[in-house]
């Protein structure tokens, strides 16, 4: 079968791991690179063998060779590598957020659909195999009615003034850091393993560091824990270090999480707890091959990750045999699979987050910015989403 050929756009730390995950899908090509710093996106193509290297990302739009492109650059360009790519006819896989903006998110959700080209936001996080798992039962009314559903997203690697980041920026990140970066991926999963929609929340932001200390030269995502003594430059912080969050699903169940980029210890440790009237699921992304699952009237468990003993729908999420861990780099795998499957097959229902999905996610997220500035509840609207 011909190869389907894609390029990526960015060279930071997100670039990097959507061009190594997609050496991972079968029957795709990465052909192209576009990067701002052009020796940086040299050495990135030629250690991966990739022909065609740009600081131009329309250069490579113009190529009627190259199928999809993947956007992994700092949120404030997404909007615009977006649209140009859907305009070219390129299907497109984004980081998340989508946009900085809902009405940017809305206005590419209606490019895509007129173009009639694949489109996905990168919620890699679903993809676990446990998550799935969590899905599968609560599909299959193991869990009862859903009560509660609580949780937290707690990193540590912006916990000192001297950590620096393009996302701390909001000129490059948005108005919101923390929530949007990772307070977005806790809401995405929440909606997809319980099926159910937030319709209200009510939010409290924080941003401990007032000022930073910005390098004067430019700092990969999650490096800045490997730098030494710098030049550095006082600069105003105006994005969130960390969110609290309670929310309401509907009439009856309720929610509450925590978002921190500054919790000593944690190293990226998204934790979810899902309580219905039968039983309870939790999982750990740190811990990620294990669930919890919690009972009233006979001895709790844990399960070890096996596919031989997941759920139907969730055994397709997990490639290798129990006691052999999938993680982080896993999850892009199987968003990409399916992805571009689904380029290769034009009939198929996609089954992966879409434009719509990240447009979902920046409605909860202006939602927060709202609540968080009229000290109040906000409701949050309400839309038909993807799967």
């Amino acid at each position: 079968m011909k190869p389907i050929k894609t390029a990526i756009f960015g060279t930071g730390f997100m670039g990097r791991v959507h061009l190594e995950a997609v050496r991972r899908v079968e029957s795709v090509e990465a052909a192209a690179i576009a990067g701002r710093n052009a020796e940086v996106a040299r050495r990135l193509g030629a250690a991966f063998a990739v022909p065609f290297i740009t600081t131009d990302h329309r250069e490579v739009l113009r190529d009627p060779a190259i199928d999809a492109v993947h956007i992994g650059t700092p949120n404030a360009q997404h909007f615009s590598m977006a649209k140009d790519a859907l305009l070219a006819g390129k299907h497109v896989i984004c980081e998340k957020p989508l946009t900085t903006t809902v009405a940017e998110a809305e206005e590419l959700v209606s490019l895509a659909a007129q173009q009639g080209v694949r489109n996905c936001v990168c919620h890699n996080l679903r993809y676990y195999p446990m998550v799935q798992q969590m899905r599968r039962l609560r599909e299959a009314g193991d869990l009862g009615e859903i009560l509660v559903v609580q949780g937290s997203y707690s990193q540590d690697w912006l916990l000192y003034d001297t950590d620096w980041n393009w996302r701390v920026d909001s000129k490059a990140g948005g108005p919101s850091r923390c929530m949007a970066d990772i307070g977005s991926h806790w809401f995405d999963m929440a909606e997809h393993v319980t099926g159910l929609r937030v319709t209200s929340l009510c939010a409290d932001l924080q941003t401990f560091h007032a000022t930073r200390k910005q390098p004067k030269h430019s700092v990969e995502t999650f490096a800045n824990k490997l730098l030494g003594p710098e030049e550095y430059v006082e600069t105003a912080v105006d994005t969130e270090d960390f969110g609290a969050v309670i929310f309401r699903m509907g009439n009856r169940t309720r929610g509450c999480v925590t978002a921190s980029q500054v919790s000593a210890g944690r190293k990226n440790r998204l934790s979810i707890e899902i309580y219905g009237t039968r039983s309870s699921v939790a999982w750990d992304q740190e811990r990620p091959d294990e669930l919890w699952a919690g009972n009233r009237d006979v001895a709790n468990q844990i399960f070890v990750k096996d596919p031989s003993l997941l759920k139907p729908g969730a055994r397709g999420y997990a490639d290798l045999p129990g006691g052999h861990s999938e993680g982080y780099d896993d999850t892009f795998k199987q968003v990409f699979r399916r992805f571009y499957s689904s380029i290769a097959t034009p009939g198929a229902a996609p089954e992966y987050p879409q434009f719509v999905d990240g447009l979902r996610q920046l409605t909860i997220l202006n939602a927060e910015l709202q609540s968080h500035q009229a000290r109040s509840w906000v409701d949050v609207p309400a839309f038909e989403i993807g799967k």
